[in-house]
């Protein structure tokens, strides 16, 4: 026989051990069946291994020798150490971070999607449906992502603060807070919705986007699917959560200066714990905030020379501490500008004087 007539006899001999394996196979009871699925796996990857590659005359005339080799060669396999479950659990990491890495892609294009706030027949006429289309989809997400959140984080008479963070690092402050105020807009006459909601939600434009028939599109972003206290409660932490993320403007700055002064002024002994200080505590919305240029500002408008700015081991938060002996009867310092601000200022005002020279010498030329 010649090379191919031998691996086509090995091949006919397991695939009739495989067929008759199978048909032993199909009569066994399900959890029988069960048991022997990896086996039949395996002998089948042989028999398709066989189709692929061509053994020696020595090796094929070696296998056909024996009544069931395909029965032999499973034995083999299986008594050898492979990284089949190595490959087994990679492919569960890879396919874990591919979902991971597609979730974050998802995030980053919802993040980075401006809203279109106009309606619809605004989007036809102008050659936006598609960015319509878009930003509509991902309102109904945000209001979907509002629902879970509340839902998932209701526990105790309490909603978790971390719900209102979840929407807000999935879908943005500005998608988040346009969702929220179209859902009180469509729930006005609901009596738990607070009144300073309602007002915040006037301030938002929503336009009206109703069809032909006087379908309402933005009805169906209107978070629906929980009490509207609750809803109310949510909109309070995103409202809370913008404040936070809001940096702060000088003037909140000097007003946080000017506050502390006062209370440091106000007090008639040392206040600190033994006795040795003055001290008043720095607001935890403005720590909140401020960046360490913002604390730095703060404490350049304090006027005191022994100014500590420090925690307490007994107290929550952070104080301005000054010596007792210091003179507490001091003007806030005042804020120096910025020489860099200053300098930008300057060049601007000089600039189209100095552009309108250069174009007369070059008219004269």
């Amino acid at each position: 026989m010649t090379n191919a007539e031998r691996n086509t006899a090995l091949y006919e001999k397991m695939f009739a051990e495989q067929e008759t394996y199978r048909s032993w196979l199909l009569q066994q009871p399900p959890e029988e069946i069960l048991k022997h699925t990896y086996e039949y796996t395996v002998r089948e990857d042989v028999l398709l291994s066989l189709e692929y590659h061509d053994l020696t005359d020595a090796q094929a005339d070696a296998l056909l020798k024996s009544p069931s080799p395909l029965g032999d060669i499973f034995k083999e396999f299986e008594q050898r150490e492979t990284d089949y479950m190595d490959n087994v659990f990679d492919s569960m990491v890879c396919r874990a971070d591919a979902v991971i890495e597609a979730e974050a892609e998802k995030r980053r294009v919802l993040l980075g999607m401006p809203v279109y706030p106009y309606p619809a027949d605004h989007a036809l006429e102008h050659g936006e449906l598609e960015q319509y289309r878009a930003s509509h989809e991902a309102n109904v997400a945000c209001k979907e992502a509002i629902e879970t959140a509340i839902r998932e984080n209701y526990h105790d008479n309490r909603l978790g603060k971390e719900s209102a963070r979840e929407v807000l690092d999935a879908f943005g402050m500005e998608r988040t807070m346009y969702v929220l105020a179209n859902t009180v807009r469509h729930k006005d006459w609901d009596g738990r919705i607070s009144h300073s909601n309602k007002e915040w939600a006037r301030t938002i434009p929503v336009y009206e986007n109703k069809d032909a028939w006087g379908n309402d599109h933005n009805a169906s972003f209107v978070v629906d699917a929980c009490n509207p206290g609750l809803t109310d409660i949510f909109l309070n932490q995103v409202r809370r959560e913008q404040h936070l993320r809001t940096p702060l403007a000088e003037e909140e700055i000097q007003t946080e200066a000017a506050r502390l002064l006062t209370e440091l002024q106000a007090q008639k002994e040392p206040n600190s714990p033994h006795g040795t200080h003055f001290m008043a505590q720095i607001s935890p919305d403005f720590l909140a905030r401020s960046s360490s240029k913002d604390t730095d500002r703060l404490m350049a408008m304090l006027p005191f020379q022994s100014m500590t700015f420090s925690g307490l081991d007994d107290r929550k938060g952070h104080f301005v501490l000054i010596s007792k002996d210091e003179d507490r009867n001091q003007p806030l310092k005042k804020p120096r500008r910025s020489v860099r601000k200053n300098l930008q200022k300057t060049t601007a005002k000089r600039a189209p004087g100095t552009a309108k020279k250069k174009k007369t010498e070059r008219e004269t030329r």
